[in-house]
């Protein structure tokens, strides 16, 4: 009788290498001894913005598990691991997706606060960035993050965080440091749904929003 699997998601550095291991597509790997979150295990998660957590992606991978297990809340750690499909992640899908996961709750910051402008230019400037790549547009991005933060921090906005955190996106030139942003307007832009008045349906949506939004950057299959 097979052993049961289940599927999740990880998400692997550029090269394609975690914790000294060198990782194969079709390969299932095993690690002995008691498995423990963040000591021991191969480690995954149920949605690839919980993956996004706690790796930058160069990868975003498919996995398959089994075996012994040891269960968080966003994560959980397995003896025994196998990479089913890879789908590579660049720092420009991290630009579009924290650009994408801040204009999901623009409308929930100017609805309080209509006459600032500072996280609608952050996002603006984040797409002039995106579009055309340049000391100019970086500079601008930069100038437009340090004026969306003041915003957020301000109005302690989730909504204009996730704006900064998209402008930051554009300027940082590491692809980590883009990537670890892209997470973070995405969190922010899930987490300003904690208005008053939002539902869990809005919550959810937003999430499912998310997560749709890097399957189709990542070129993965509907």
């Amino acid at each position: 009788m097979e052993e049961k699997t289940k599927l999740l998601w990880k998400t692997i550095p550029q090269n394609f290498e975690s914790r000294g291991h060198k990782w194969k597509i079709g390969k299932w790997c095993h690690v002995g001894g008691a498995i423990e979150l963040c000591k021991n295990g191969f480690h995954a998660s149920p949605t690839i913005l919980d993956a996004m957590a706690y790796v930058s992606a160069g990868w975003i991978c498919r996995v398959k598990v089994r075996g012994n297990c040891y269960m968080g809340n966003d994560k959980s750690a397995w003896s025994d691991m196998i990479i089913v499909k890879r789908y590579k992640w660049t720092k420009k899908m991290s630009l579009a997706l924290a650009i994408y996961a801040a204009e999901l709750v623009l409308p929930i910051f100017e609805k309080e606060y209509p006459e600032d402008m500072r996280p609608r230019d952050a996002i603006a400037a984040a797409k002039a960035y995106l579009k055309r790549p340049c000391i100019k547009t970086k500079t601008a991005a930069y100038a437009a993050y340090t004026a969306a933060a003041a915003a957020a921090a301000y109005a302690a906005a989730r909504a204009a965080y996730a704006a900064a955190r998209a402008a930051y996106a554009a300027a940082d030139a590491a692809d980590a440091a883009a990537a670890a942003a892209a997470y973070a307007a995405a969190r922010a832009a899930y987490a300003a749904a904690d208005a008053p008045d939002a539902a869990d349906a809005a919550r959810a949506a937003i999430l499912k929003n998310i997560e749709r939004k890097i399957k189709q950057l990542a070129g993965m299959a509907k």
